[in-house]
């Protein structure tokens, strides 16, 4: 399960990001954490204002880029952290027949395009978003998640 987190992560990061960032900016952190159901609900509530459980939830995190030291290459980017609720991520993944595992990844992808900046407030924001998703899902050999059903990640 880390290294499923961990690959996922890095490619949704470096796609996101892109080719044409300085090699430095492709390296960064993020906090990945699968919890509970309660747990991720007591996150909704506080920093949400919805008392109910969501599959994943993205906290970004607000940095001025650190200064290293000279001759140092600067510090990893923190991005920030992607919780997910295993158990609704789990009945999720059963009830629509799919792979937990593409699932999982499927938050995760979501998940880090959110600390990135990306969202889907307006209808625009949404599907470039659902497409980065597709392509980043597709190199792991995971279909669409948005070809055949209204699915989306909170």
């Amino acid at each position: 399960m880390t290294r499923l987190c961990a690959e996922t992560a890095r490619r949704a990061y470096v796609m996101a990001v892109g080719d044409d960032s300085e090699p430095h900016d492709r390296d960064a952190q993020v906090s990945i954490v699968l919890t509970s159901d309660r747990a991720v609900q007591a996150l909704n509530r506080t920093f949400r204002g919805h008392d109910q459980a969501t599959n994943v939830l993205s906290f970004p995190v607000a940095q001025a880029p650190a200064a290293a030291a000279e001759g140092c290459p600067p510090p990893p980017r923190l991005l920030g952290d992607v919780v997910i609720a295993f158990g609704t991520t789990a009945a999720e993944a059963a009830a629509a027949g799919k792979d937990l595992g593409d699932h999982l990844r499927h938050l995760i992808v979501h998940g880090i395009l959110h600390v990135l900046g990306y969202d889907h407030q307006t209808e625009g924001d949404a599907a470039a978003m659902e497409r980065l998703e597709a392509t980043i899902l597709a190199c792991f050999g995971v279909s669409d998640p948005y070809a055949s059903a209204a699915e989306h990640p909170a």
